[in-house]
């Protein structure tokens, strides 16, 4: 499928998404930009529900960025347990509070490459952190949703989310960018799961192509 196809079917398929979650915004809950940057680390391979979760007394038990510069690294762990992946998650939030306070004066990067030099941190985190706290689009944030989806509905051939990130950007105006990973989420939980067999019953059925 050529880019003149794969824009058109991108457009299409936006205006849809538009029209079904003309609010859809990120849905893990947060009051500061570094929590949202620890709650976005936490939602790697976890539902934004758990994560939820786990944040409502993990940030009152650590209500500051000092509170994780002092924190214990074997209690942090547990207080985060049930995300998964917790002694990675608990490396890489400590030492991004304390990358943040030592390079950064205490404040969330505002730029890509800073971001991404923060440990644990890629473009999908990078782009819904800058996305949310300051409203700095410099991409789309591809979780498992929009990486499944973007490709069933052919706008991708690749698998890797790098990959799969530059070919949308180059089939979706910039405007579209933020809000498309959250209208794309929505969808995925709402009518199209990772587990459903058939895509016939589906406000963007006669866009896939290819079924479970």
């Amino acid at each position: 499928m050529d880019l003149k196809e794969r824009t058109r079917r991108a457009k299409e398929i936006n205006r849809v998404l538009c029209d079904l979650f003309p609010y859809a915004k990120i849905s893990l809950h947060f009051k500061t930009p570094w929590e949202c940057l620890v709650a976005v680390q936490l939602s790697a391979q976890c539902t934004d529900k758990k994560v939820n979760e786990v944040t409502v007394k993990l940030f009152k038990k650590y209500p500051t960025l000092v509170a994780y510069l002092n924190a214990d690294p074997d209690e942090f762990a547990k207080d985060i347990y049930s995300t998964g992946f917790y002694k990675n998650k608990t490396k890489n939030i400590l030492a991004s509070a304390r990358m943040i306070k030592e390079k950064f004066n205490g404040k969330i990067p505002k730029t890509m490459k800073e971001m991404l030099s923060l440990p644990g941190v890629a473009r999908k985190t990078a782009n819904v952190v800058l996305g949310a706290v300051y409203g700095v689009v410099d991409g789309i944030a591809v979780d498992t949703h929009v990486l499944r989806l973007s490709h069933q509905w052919g706008l991708t051939t690749n698998k890797n989310p790098v990959k799969v990130e530059r070919d949308l950007l180059d089939i979706l105006p910039r405007s579209e960018w933020f809000g498309w990973t959250y209208k794309v989420i929505e969808y995925g939980r709402k009518y199209s799961p990772a587990t459903k067999k058939s895509h016939k019953d589906e406000p963007l059925a006669q866009f896939y192509i290819e079924s479970k």
